[in-house]
């Protein structure tokens, strides 16, 4: 096991679409979603649309074929193969839903490669319908970020897991993937060891070239799937040369003072 956890998002990171907006188009309500977007946050309206594709006779087993044609650069499963096998720790943190993402991993048996997925709850209730909640119930309370949606902020996602792994191995680095202007936030919570990936020319790039100096962590944007897998797969190989030279330094060290002395009289 590495000591390298990396979190990808999931919209036009993973994939390269919106999740969201492809299943509402591939279902044919592109118009009912975007009069009603304007009004309110994105996860609310999904939960409406789901009510709708229902009261229209769309079944989950017609949303599953949907979720199944979703785009993505054959680079970027190579990416996640690879990073899993080198023993690295990949977790998900998406604006998305569980029904969603998991739906797609499946279908591209890459489900047990990320070790948790943070999003917002989806489920099939009784009725056969699909249910999309949010991560952070705002009906009940704020998360307090004034740079997140209300549903979910990302940077108390990377706090959490930063603390959780921190109690166990202080040594992980993270490197984070993005996009989005959720992704943001996140990318301020980075330590000066880690790295921020944003995808270029969009929102969570734009937002850090105002003053890249507010994220502690090393910046490397990617455009493609071609670019992100030889960008990921270039910082783990530099991780991991640095961590092996560091323990054969610090071996040699060990050694070197268990030399015995010979002492003339």
């Amino acid at each position: 096991m590495s000591n390298i956890v990396i979190v990808f998002d999931f919209d036009k990171t993973i994939i390269d679409c919106d999740s969201d907006e492809w299943v509402t188009d591939q279902l044919g309500f592109t118009d009912f979603f975007n009069d009603f977007l304007p009004t309110m946050p994105l996860n609310s309206l999904m939960e409406i649309m789901m009510m709708e594709f229902h009261s229209h006779g769309k079944t989950i087993e017609d949303i599953e074929k949907v979720l199944h044609r979703i785009p993505i650069n054959q680079r970027i499963i190579s990416a996640i193969k690879s990073a899993h096998a080198l023993g690295c720790d990949l977790r998900i943190v998406s604006d998305s839903n569980t029904f969603f993402i998991d739906t797609f991993l499946k279908h591209l048996g890459i489900s047990e490669c990320f070790s948790e997925i943070n999003t917002n709850p989806g489920y099939v209730n009784e009725e056969g319908r699909l249910r999309i909640l949010p991560y952070h119930d705002f009906n009940k309370a704020s998360h307090g970020c004034p740079l997140c949606p209300p549903n979910m902020c990302k940077g108390l996602i990377i706090d959490r897991i930063q603390s959780w792994i921190s109690e166990r191995n202080n040594n992980k680095r993270f490197i984070y993937l993005g996009d989005g202007a959720g992704d943001y936030c996140p990318s301020l919570g980075l330590k000066d060891r880690d790295f921020m990936m944003p995808r270029k020319n969009f929102p969570a790039w734009d937002l850090i070239c105002k003053d890249p100096s507010l994220v502690k962590a090393e910046i490397h944007g990617w455009s493609d799937g071609e670019e992100l897998e030889q960008v990921l797969m270039n910082l783990i190989n530099n991780i991991m040369i640095e961590e092996n030279a560091q323990l054969i330094s610090s071996n040699c060290k060990l050694q070197s003072l268990s030399i015995p002395v010979a002492i003339d009289f």
